[in-house]
């Protein structure tokens, strides 16, 4: 073997020994690599759970529903469910219409007839001998206004006939003459038609009339029932709003027997000022038609009077009353000057009357007035319109008052510049029947707290106490 052979042998010999030598240096780093792995997963290991021993289930069909969607329908169902307790409520109103209306009106005649048996009181008049004079005085005038009323639709009802004839006369020949070029056949035949329907719709006239039998049962009835409920408010008043008070839990008694005086302020104040409106309003529009010469002024005018009660639709269907019978007894030009009469003393009563007499009464604004009168027409009728705006200022005096009140209770929900509970009242009472009244949060011992007050009302005190002379709940005379 030559020597460049050798040469070549040992470079061989050697290269494959480093080969060797670098792929066990490989080795040795993957190992010393791979522990170091295992022991950084080692410090670092985290437990996890067994295996569920049952497959998971699929998710709920409520957590797929969107949230908005299930939102709506739990505050659906709800809604369904206040809308049914509200029709039973409506059913059973519905059901006791008689004695709710009967004690609603006996309520509002103490309203107004309570003054004055405070002033007999304060007169040295006994409690039994107040309340019988001025309940028997108040019987006597509202039976002899309807005695009137009647009366005199009796005694002008020849007349009234015959002007009436001739105003419809004088409306047919109106209409013939008119540019809309009525014939009088086309006119004849809108009279036969009207006396064919009457005719044929005799029989539903029969059961209204029967119905109208029932009704006057059912109003006998209810003014009876009416009558007791304000003898016994008037002569009982402050006891029955004790008992009343024994249904409310003890947690919101307090409350509540400081927003019954306020409440009963608010209805006293709406009914006087009321009365005295519809008084200016018929006397205004009773002596204009009457100098107009329209017959049954006085009649018209007490009309105008009880339609007043009704806020803001009494007085116009009151109002065009009067116009529609200036008009067919005295032809136009009285009608045009009646409807000016009218307006002038509505723009009065609306402007200037009702703003200074009701005051801070009633502060619930027209829209709602509006609203509230249509609603209570639609619901129960006559009362209902009648009902209705007086309900929604107890219920606004009675609301702010305990918002109030629950504001004091919690000190850290007062707002900066919040009303008190004394704030809110509508009205201020006297110090003493017909006195000048007491300024709220002056020492006047009928400015008491709302815990004094419940005090009051508990019947710490003589038992033979006055009840009649002060309203039912309300803080008794100075």
């Amino acid at each position: 073997m030559s020597g460049f052979e050798r040469l070549r042998s040992g470079a061989s010999r050697v290269a494959s020994r480093m080969a060797e030598y670098r792929q066990r240096a490989e080795r040795e780093r993957e190992e010393r690599d791979r522990e170091r792995g295992r022991r950084a997963q080692q410090e670092t290991a985290v437990e996890l759970p067994p295996p569920p021993s049952v497959p998971p289930r699929q998710p709920e069909p409520a957590s797929v529903i969107p949230w908005g969607i299930r939102v709506a329908s739990e505050a659906g169902w709800r809604l369904l469910v206040l809308a049914g307790v509200a029709w039973v409520l409506m059913q059973v109103v519905g059901a006791l219409s008689l004695v709710i209306i009967a004690f609603s009106a006996g309520l509002l005649i103490t309203a107004l007839l309570q003054p004055t048996v405070a002033r007999l009181r304060h007169w040295g008049l006994g409690r039994g001998l107040s309340t019988a004079a001025t309940f028997i005085s108040g019987l006597a005038v509202i039976g002899l206004i309807g005695w009137f009323v009647v009366w005199q639709v009796i005694e002008n009802q020849e007349d009234l006939t015959r002007q009436v004839q001739d105003g419809l006369d004088e409306l047919r020949q109106a209409i013939l003459n008119s540019p809309f070029q009525v014939s009088e056949d086309q006119l004849n035949d809108f009279v036969d038609n009207l006396n064919q329907w009457i005719g044929e719709h005799s029989q539903d006239l029969t059961t209204a009339g029967l119905e109208g039998a029932s009704f006057l049962v059912e109003f006998f009835s209810g003014t009876a029932l009416a009558a007791f409920v304000c003898l016994f408010l008037l002569y009982d008043g402050r006891r029955v709003w004790q008992w009343c008070l024994r249904f409310v839990p003890l947690s919101a008694r307090e409350g509540v027997a400081g927003a019954g005086p306020r409440a009963w302020i608010t209805l006293t104040g709406y009914v006087r000022g009321t009365v005295i409106v519809a008084m200016i309003d018929a006397i205004g529009i009773g002596v204009g038609i009457w100098v107009l010469g329209v017959p049954m002024a006085v009649p018209l005018a007490v009309i105008v009077f009880l339609f007043a009660f009704v806020p803001l639709v009494g007085a116009v269907v009151s109002g065009a009353l009067a116009v529609v019978v200036a008009f067919v007894t005295n032809g136009l030009v009285t009608a045009l000057l009646a409807l000016g009469v009218v307006l002038l003393v509505q723009q009065i009563e609306g402007n200037v009357l009702q703003p200074f007499i009701l005051g801070r009464m009633v502060q619930v604004h027209p829209l709602a007035v509006v609203l509230t009168v249509t609603s209570g027409s639609l619901l129960a009728g006559i009362p209902g319109a009648v009902l209705s705006v007086p309900l929604v200022a107890v219920v606004n005096t009675v609301v702010g008052y305990l918002r109030a009140y629950a504001e004091e209770r919690n000190p850290q929900a007062r707002r900066v510049h919040g009303a008190t509970a004394t704030d809110v009242s509508p009205a201020v009472p006297p110090a003493m029947p017909g006195g000048p009244p007491v300024p709220l949060g002056s020492a006047d011992p009928t400015q008491t707290t709302v815990r004094e007050l419940v005090e009051k009302e508990s019947g710490e005190g003589d038992e033979g106490a006055p009840g009649g002379d002060r309203p039912p709940g309300g803080p008794p005379p100075a």
